[in-house]
Protein backbone atom coordinates (compact mmCIF):
# COMPACT_ATOMS: atom_id res chain seq x y z
CA UNK A 1 0.00 0.00 0.00
CA UNK A 2 1.28 3.73 -1.13
CA UNK A 3 0.25 6.86 -0.67
CA UNK A 4 1.54 9.91 -2.82
CA UNK A 5 2.09 13.11 -1.79
CA UNK A 6 2.62 16.25 -3.85
CA UNK A 7 4.66 18.58 -2.61
CA UNK A 8 6.50 16.89 0.29
CA UNK A 9 9.82 18.42 0.04
CA UNK A 10 8.41 21.58 1.49
CA UNK A 11 7.37 22.64 4.79
CA UNK A 12 4.01 21.03 6.20
CA UNK A 13 4.45 17.82 3.01
CA UNK A 14 8.19 17.31 4.79
CA UNK A 15 6.45 17.18 8.14
CA UNK A 16 3.53 15.02 7.18
CA UNK A 17 6.22 12.56 5.46
CA UNK A 18 7.61 12.30 8.25
CA UNK A 19 4.66 11.96 10.85
CA UNK A 20 3.68 9.20 7.91
CA UNK A 21 6.53 7.34 8.34
CA UNK A 22 5.90 7.50 12.14
CA UNK A 23 3.05 6.34 11.95
CA UNK A 24 1.73 3.72 9.15
CA UNK A 25 4.01 1.24 7.78
CA UNK A 26 2.38 1.91 4.17
CA UNK A 27 5.53 3.24 1.58
CA UNK A 28 5.13 7.07 0.39
CA UNK A 29 5.87 8.53 -2.92
CA UNK A 30 6.78 12.23 -2.40
CA UNK A 31 6.68 13.93 -5.57
CA UNK A 32 8.16 17.54 -5.69
CA UNK A 33 9.36 19.91 -8.03
CA UNK A 34 12.38 21.47 -5.26
CA UNK A 35 11.64 25.36 -5.93
CA UNK A 36 13.22 27.47 -3.52
CA UNK A 37 10.95 26.30 -0.29
CA UNK A 38 11.41 22.54 -1.42
CA UNK A 39 15.04 21.14 0.32
CA UNK A 40 15.95 17.51 -0.19
CA UNK A 41 18.13 18.05 3.51
CA UNK A 42 14.47 18.28 4.93
CA UNK A 43 14.77 14.70 4.41
CA UNK A 44 17.56 13.43 5.59
CA UNK A 45 16.88 11.27 8.12
CA UNK A 46 14.56 9.33 6.19
CA UNK A 47 16.92 9.25 3.15
CA UNK A 48 17.69 5.45 3.49
CA UNK A 49 13.92 4.73 4.41
CA UNK A 50 12.74 2.20 1.79
CA UNK A 51 9.23 3.70 2.39
CA UNK A 52 10.09 7.06 1.14
CA UNK A 53 10.31 7.36 -2.56
CA UNK A 54 11.44 10.45 -4.34
CA UNK A 55 10.13 11.89 -7.22
CA UNK A 56 11.56 15.31 -8.47
CA UNK A 57 8.66 16.26 -11.06
CA UNK A 58 6.18 19.39 -11.62
CA UNK A 59 2.32 18.87 -10.69
CA UNK A 60 1.72 20.56 -14.04
CA UNK A 61 3.37 18.13 -16.10
CA UNK A 62 0.32 16.00 -16.25
CA UNK A 63 2.54 12.99 -18.16
CA UNK A 64 4.90 13.00 -15.17
CA UNK A 65 1.76 12.78 -12.87
CA UNK A 66 -0.02 9.69 -15.12
CA UNK A 67 3.54 8.21 -15.13
CA UNK A 68 3.86 8.14 -11.33
CA UNK A 69 0.71 7.37 -10.58
CA UNK A 70 0.71 4.04 -12.85
CA UNK A 71 4.19 3.11 -11.42
CA UNK A 72 3.73 3.20 -8.30
CA UNK A 73 -0.14 2.29 -7.62
CA UNK A 74 -1.53 4.65 -4.80
CA UNK A 75 -3.96 4.39 -2.77
CA UNK A 76 -4.56 8.37 -2.17
CA UNK A 77 -3.03 11.56 -2.87
CA UNK A 78 -2.47 14.28 -0.58
CA UNK A 79 -2.29 17.60 -2.49
CA UNK A 80 0.23 19.87 -1.02
CA UNK A 81 2.55 21.06 -3.87
CA UNK A 82 1.37 25.22 -3.90
CA UNK A 83 2.99 28.71 -3.62
CA UNK A 84 2.25 30.08 -0.46
CA UNK A 85 3.05 32.83 0.25
CA UNK A 86 1.30 35.98 0.24
CA UNK A 87 4.33 38.27 -0.44
CA UNK A 88 5.77 36.66 -3.28
CA UNK A 89 2.04 36.67 -4.65
CA UNK A 90 1.60 40.19 -4.70
CA UNK A 91 5.88 40.71 -6.27
CA UNK A 92 5.07 37.94 -9.16
CA UNK A 93 1.24 36.53 -9.22
CA UNK A 94 2.30 34.63 -12.28
CA UNK A 95 3.79 31.64 -10.31
CA UNK A 96 1.27 31.34 -8.28
CA UNK A 97 -1.70 30.85 -11.06
CA UNK A 98 0.79 28.15 -12.53
CA UNK A 99 1.04 26.12 -9.94
CA UNK A 100 -1.70 26.67 -7.83
CA UNK A 101 -4.90 26.61 -10.59
CA UNK A 102 -2.83 25.09 -13.62
CA UNK A 103 -1.45 22.39 -11.90
CA UNK A 104 -4.38 21.53 -9.59
CA UNK A 105 -6.03 20.94 -12.38
CA UNK A 106 -3.12 19.05 -14.33
CA UNK A 107 -2.49 16.72 -11.10
CA UNK A 108 -7.08 16.29 -11.46
CA UNK A 109 -7.14 15.25 -14.47
CA UNK A 110 -4.42 12.67 -13.98
CA UNK A 111 -5.81 11.59 -11.31
CA UNK A 112 -9.09 11.29 -12.89
CA UNK A 113 -7.66 8.66 -15.70
CA UNK A 114 -5.85 6.69 -12.23
CA UNK A 115 -9.04 6.26 -10.18
CA UNK A 116 -11.33 5.55 -13.78
CA UNK A 117 -8.77 2.64 -14.35
CA UNK A 118 -8.57 1.03 -11.29
CA UNK A 119 -11.31 -2.17 -10.14
CA UNK A 120 -14.39 -0.73 -8.56
CA UNK A 121 -13.23 -1.78 -5.09
CA UNK A 122 -10.38 0.06 -5.38
CA UNK A 123 -11.91 3.43 -6.48
CA UNK A 124 -13.80 2.94 -3.38
CA UNK A 125 -11.11 3.21 -1.19
CA UNK A 126 -9.51 5.57 -3.28
CA UNK A 127 -9.24 9.50 -1.82
CA UNK A 128 -7.46 12.59 -3.08
CA UNK A 129 -7.23 15.23 -0.23
CA UNK A 130 -6.49 19.38 -0.88
CA UNK A 131 -4.87 20.61 1.74
CA UNK A 132 -5.91 24.08 1.41
CA UNK A 133 -6.24 27.63 3.45
CA UNK A 134 -8.34 29.78 5.45
CA UNK A 135 -7.55 32.47 3.36
CA UNK A 136 -10.02 31.70 0.87
CA UNK A 137 -12.20 32.89 3.03
CA UNK A 138 -11.10 36.17 3.69
CA UNK A 139 -10.84 39.02 6.20
CA UNK A 140 -13.30 38.78 8.78
CA UNK A 141 -14.47 41.49 11.17
CA UNK A 142 -13.28 41.35 14.85
CA UNK A 143 -16.29 40.27 16.26
CA UNK A 144 -17.36 38.06 13.49
CA UNK A 145 -17.77 34.17 14.67
CA UNK A 146 -14.86 31.82 12.89
CA UNK A 147 -15.75 31.06 9.29
CA UNK A 148 -17.29 27.62 9.34
CA UNK A 149 -17.25 25.01 6.07
CA UNK A 150 -20.22 26.66 4.00
CA UNK A 151 -18.51 30.27 4.95
CA UNK A 152 -18.95 32.45 1.42
CA UNK A 153 -15.48 32.28 -0.17
CA UNK A 154 -13.90 36.20 -0.58
CA UNK A 155 -10.38 35.87 -1.63
CA UNK A 156 -8.60 38.81 -1.14
CA UNK A 157 -4.69 38.77 -2.62
CA UNK A 158 -3.41 36.89 -6.17
CA UNK A 159 -2.27 33.48 -3.98
CA UNK A 160 -5.50 33.15 -1.50
CA UNK A 161 -7.50 33.73 -5.08
CA UNK A 162 -5.26 30.91 -6.66
CA UNK A 163 -6.15 28.63 -4.23
CA UNK A 164 -9.98 29.64 -4.34
CA UNK A 165 -9.88 28.34 -7.65
CA UNK A 166 -8.05 25.10 -7.37
CA UNK A 167 -10.44 24.18 -4.44
CA UNK A 168 -13.32 25.16 -7.05
CA UNK A 169 -11.90 22.41 -9.17
CA UNK A 170 -11.35 19.85 -6.51
CA UNK A 171 -15.65 20.25 -6.00
CA UNK A 172 -16.09 20.32 -9.42
CA UNK A 173 -14.37 16.81 -10.17
CA UNK A 174 -16.28 15.56 -7.06
CA UNK A 175 -19.51 16.44 -8.21
CA UNK A 176 -19.13 16.34 -12.02
CA UNK A 177 -16.76 13.29 -12.56
CA UNK A 178 -17.23 11.26 -9.10
CA UNK A 179 -13.43 11.73 -8.26
CA UNK A 180 -13.74 10.99 -4.53
CA UNK A 181 -11.50 13.81 -3.41
CA UNK A 182 -11.61 15.95 -0.09
CA UNK A 183 -10.36 19.76 0.88
CA UNK A 184 -9.37 20.86 4.16
CA UNK A 185 -9.10 24.08 5.31
CA UNK A 186 -6.03 24.62 7.73
CA UNK A 187 -5.28 28.34 9.41
CA UNK A 188 -1.39 29.28 9.78
CA UNK A 189 0.77 26.67 10.57
CA UNK A 190 4.24 26.85 12.31
CA UNK A 191 6.89 24.13 13.00
CA UNK A 192 10.13 22.71 12.04
CA UNK A 193 11.13 23.30 8.32
CA UNK A 194 8.96 26.22 7.65
CA UNK A 195 10.93 28.78 5.30
CA UNK A 196 12.72 31.67 6.83
CA UNK A 197 10.49 34.54 5.44
CA UNK A 198 6.93 33.43 7.21
CA UNK A 199 6.28 35.22 10.58
CA UNK A 200 7.48 32.77 13.01
CA UNK A 201 10.87 31.55 11.95
CA UNK A 202 11.07 34.96 10.15
CA UNK A 203 11.18 36.63 13.90
CA UNK A 204 13.19 33.74 15.61
CA UNK A 205 16.07 33.83 13.01
CA UNK A 206 15.99 37.65 13.11
CA UNK A 207 16.05 38.17 17.02
CA UNK A 208 18.86 35.17 17.56
CA UNK A 209 21.03 37.66 15.19
CA UNK A 210 19.99 40.58 16.88
CA UNK A 211 18.75 41.70 13.81
CA UNK A 212 15.33 44.02 13.19
CA UNK A 213 11.75 42.63 13.81
CA UNK A 214 9.58 43.54 11.19
CA UNK A 215 5.78 43.81 11.67
CA UNK A 216 3.39 45.04 9.06
CA UNK A 217 0.74 48.31 9.56
CA UNK A 218 -0.04 48.39 13.74
CA UNK A 219 0.89 44.26 13.57
CA UNK A 220 -2.81 43.60 15.55
CA UNK A 221 -3.93 41.70 12.31
CA UNK A 222 -4.97 38.33 13.56
CA UNK A 223 -4.38 34.76 12.78
CA UNK A 224 -5.29 31.48 14.29
CA UNK A 225 -1.95 29.29 14.67
CA UNK A 226 -1.71 25.56 14.02
CA UNK A 227 1.45 23.36 15.07
CA UNK A 228 2.47 21.65 12.10
CA UNK A 229 2.67 18.08 14.03
CA UNK A 230 -1.72 18.40 14.71
CA UNK A 231 -2.15 19.28 11.30
CA UNK A 232 -0.52 15.98 10.12
CA UNK A 233 -2.25 14.39 12.83
CA UNK A 234 -6.16 15.99 11.15
CA UNK A 235 -4.85 14.83 7.90
CA UNK A 236 -4.40 11.47 8.63
CA UNK A 237 -7.65 11.45 10.60
CA UNK A 238 -9.61 13.15 7.16
CA UNK A 239 -7.42 10.02 4.90
CA UNK A 240 -9.00 7.34 7.31
CA UNK A 241 -12.66 8.74 7.83
CA UNK A 242 -13.21 11.89 5.92
CA UNK A 243 -16.04 11.87 3.53
CA UNK A 244 -15.84 12.35 0.18
CA UNK A 245 -16.60 15.99 -1.33
CA UNK A 246 -16.89 17.25 2.01
CA UNK A 247 -14.51 19.80 3.60
CA UNK A 248 -12.92 20.00 7.09
CA UNK A 249 -11.42 23.12 8.94
CA UNK A 250 -8.65 22.23 10.90
CA UNK A 251 -7.07 25.47 13.19
CA UNK A 252 -5.18 25.11 16.48
CA UNK A 253 -8.18 27.34 18.04
CA UNK A 254 -5.66 30.23 19.02
CA UNK A 255 -5.94 33.79 17.63
CA UNK A 256 -3.42 35.81 18.45
CA UNK A 257 -2.46 39.26 16.53
CA UNK A 258 0.90 39.32 14.80
CA UNK A 259 2.32 41.65 17.34
CA UNK A 260 1.93 39.15 20.84
CA UNK A 261 3.12 35.89 18.43
CA UNK A 262 6.22 38.27 17.97
CA UNK A 263 6.02 38.74 21.68
CA UNK A 264 6.47 35.09 22.48
CA UNK A 265 9.07 34.52 20.14
CA UNK A 266 11.28 36.73 21.65
CA UNK A 267 10.28 35.77 25.11
CA UNK A 268 11.46 32.75 23.92
CA UNK A 269 14.71 34.14 22.68
CA UNK A 270 15.26 35.82 25.80
CA UNK A 271 15.15 32.57 28.25
CA UNK A 272 17.08 30.24 25.42
CA UNK A 273 19.29 32.67 24.24
CA UNK A 274 19.66 35.81 26.35
CA UNK A 275 21.28 38.61 24.77
CA UNK A 276 24.95 38.93 26.17
CA UNK A 277 23.88 43.22 26.62
CA UNK A 278 20.54 41.68 28.69
CA UNK A 279 18.47 43.49 26.40
CA UNK A 280 14.89 41.93 25.65
CA UNK A 281 14.53 40.99 21.79
CA UNK A 282 11.36 43.02 22.34
CA UNK A 283 13.30 45.92 21.25
CA UNK A 284 14.43 44.59 17.83
CA UNK A 285 10.65 45.32 17.04
CA UNK A 286 10.17 47.90 13.66
CA UNK A 287 6.85 48.54 12.62
CA UNK A 288 7.24 48.68 8.71
CA UNK A 289 4.14 49.70 5.59
CA UNK A 290 2.08 47.73 5.57
CA UNK A 291 1.43 44.84 3.05
CA UNK A 292 -1.29 45.92 0.28
CA UNK A 293 -5.15 44.47 1.22
CA UNK A 294 -3.36 43.03 4.58
CA UNK A 295 -6.64 40.88 5.83
CA UNK A 296 -7.06 42.06 9.20
CA UNK A 297 -8.42 38.12 10.79
CA UNK A 298 -8.43 34.35 10.08
CA UNK A 299 -10.16 32.17 12.06
CA UNK A 300 -11.53 28.73 11.44
CA UNK A 301 -14.48 27.12 13.05
CA UNK A 302 -13.53 23.61 13.85
CA UNK A 303 -16.85 21.72 15.24
CA UNK A 304 -17.07 19.60 12.62
CA UNK A 305 -14.12 17.47 12.50
CA UNK A 306 -14.09 17.45 16.04
CA UNK A 307 -17.46 16.30 16.24
CA UNK A 308 -17.15 13.72 12.77
CA UNK A 309 -13.60 12.53 13.31
CA UNK A 310 -12.63 13.23 16.49
CA UNK A 311 -9.55 15.36 16.22
CA UNK A 312 -8.65 18.26 18.65
CA UNK A 313 -5.27 20.14 18.49
CA UNK A 314 -3.00 18.54 20.90
CA UNK A 315 -0.43 22.02 21.42
CA UNK A 316 -1.21 24.43 22.73
CA UNK A 317 0.69 27.62 21.75
CA UNK A 318 2.82 27.84 24.67
CA UNK A 319 4.05 24.41 24.37
CA UNK A 320 4.41 24.69 20.30
CA UNK A 321 6.45 27.63 20.17
CA UNK A 322 9.13 26.88 22.45
CA UNK A 323 9.29 23.43 20.90
CA UNK A 324 9.79 25.54 17.55
CA UNK A 325 12.00 28.38 18.74
CA UNK A 326 14.20 25.53 19.92
CA UNK A 327 14.12 23.88 16.74
CA UNK A 328 15.81 26.94 14.70
CA UNK A 329 18.19 27.83 17.15
CA UNK A 330 19.61 23.83 17.18
CA UNK A 331 19.89 23.93 13.41
CA UNK A 332 21.82 26.36 11.94
CA UNK A 333 23.35 24.59 9.32
CA UNK A 334 19.81 23.96 7.90
CA UNK A 335 19.50 27.61 8.07
CA UNK A 336 22.22 28.34 6.71
CA UNK A 337 21.58 26.49 3.28
CA UNK A 338 18.27 27.93 2.84
CA UNK A 339 19.36 31.72 3.32
CA UNK A 340 20.80 31.79 -0.52
CA UNK A 341 21.91 35.04 -2.13
CA UNK A 342 18.41 35.10 -3.56
CA UNK A 343 16.52 34.43 -0.02
CA UNK A 344 18.60 37.53 1.11
CA UNK A 345 17.24 39.38 -2.08
CA UNK A 346 13.82 38.50 -1.23
CA UNK A 347 14.24 39.83 2.41
CA UNK A 348 16.02 43.38 0.93
CA UNK A 349 12.88 43.74 -1.81
CA UNK A 350 10.11 42.51 0.72
CA UNK A 351 11.27 44.23 4.02
CA UNK A 352 14.64 46.58 3.60
CA UNK A 353 12.72 49.08 1.45
CA UNK A 354 9.78 49.54 2.93
CA UNK A 355 9.41 52.78 4.49
CA UNK A 356 8.95 52.57 7.98
CA UNK A 357 5.68 53.69 9.62
CA UNK A 358 5.00 56.74 11.77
Amino acid sequence: MTILVTGGAGFIGTNFVLDWLSNSDESVVNFDKLTYAGNLRNLESVANNDRHLFVHGDIADQDAVASVLSQYQPRAILHFAAESHVDRSIHGPDEFIQTNVVGTFRLLAAALDYWRSLQQSEQDQFRMINVSTDEVFGSLGADDPPARETHQYAPNSPYSASKAAADHLVRSYFHTYGLPAITTQCSNNYGPFQFPEKLIPLMTVNGARGQPLPIYGDGQNIRDWLYVADHCAALREVLADGQPGEVYNIAGNCEMTNLDVVGEVCAQLDELLPDQRGEPRRGLIEFVKDRPGHDRRYALATTKIEQELGWQPQETFATGIRKTVKWYLGNQTWLDEVSSGQYRQWLDLNYSRRAETE
